[in-house]
């Protein structure tokens, strides 16, 4: 399996009307336990509008972008791109805004490390 990163900016949905949002967030939810039930869903959630915090290698710790960038997340484990592009089709739907599917890179050494503490 191979983990892919579904998200959409943070002004993807400001097209929807407020009185909207209960209905997008029940589709949205619908569709989060759909991957639950399948078994694909790692995390999900939506991201504050607030300025990043970016934390330096000597650990200086200065504001960062504004909230433009990423408006919500979800992290799931399919088989391949195709599948998490069928999740993302569903997501799109829900939040009425278009996605965007990134695969992580493998990491074969965390995989054993993560399947360790499983143990």
């Amino acid at each position: 399996m191979t983990r892919y990163l579904i998200s959409f900016g943070a002004h993807a949905m400001d097209h929807i009307p407020a009185e909207d949002m209960p209905d997008v967030a029940r589709a949205a939810h619908a569709v989060c336990q759909e991957a639950i039930d399948a078994g694909v869903l790692v995390c999900t959630g939506g991201i504050q509008d607030q300025k990043a915090r970016i934390v330096s290698a000597d650990g200086t710790v200065t504001d960062g972008p504004g909230p433009e960038a990423i408006g919500g997340v979800m992290v799931i484990d399919v088989s391949s791109r195709d599948e998490a592009v069928k999740w993302a089709a569903k997501i799109a739907a829900a939040c009425r805004c278009a996605q965007e599917v990134r695969e992580f890179m493998p990491d074969p050494e965390l995989d054993a490390m993560l399947r360790a503490a499983d143990r």
